[in-house]
């Protein structure tokens, strides 16, 4: 485990998923490029990494483990850094509906 620092904004925009109806959980503490957190929408799980919306655009590039993870990850994966984000990527998960695997 490392001592991943949490972005300033990453409380607000999990209390803004939850009160919009996921379940949320910090992956944070896991580090090695694993996005920030885990999200359950709409019988649906994803990924999003948090970034500060309000540092500067070089401070919110992914780091070079997020890239690696990233690039390597066959799932969804979704950076987030506003309110704004946060909303639009529950309203794509709300749209959706479950694959079945029968």
């Amino acid at each position: 485990m490392s001592n991943k620092r949490v972005d300033a904004n990453q409380t607000e925009l999990v209390a803004l998923y939850r009160k919009l109806g996921c379940s949320v959980v910090s992956l944070a503490p896991v580090g090695a490029g694993v996005p920030d957190l885990l999200i359950g929408c709409n019988a649906i799980t994803d990924l999003a990494e948090v970034k500060d919306g309000n540092k500067p655009p070089s401070a919110q590039k992914l780091t070079p483990d997020q890239v690696r993870w990233h690039e390597k990850w066959e799932g969804s994966v979704r950076v987030i850094n506003c309110p704004e984000d946060v909303i639009q990527h529950v309203a794509q998960l709300k749209g959706q509906r479950r694959i079945s695997g029968s």
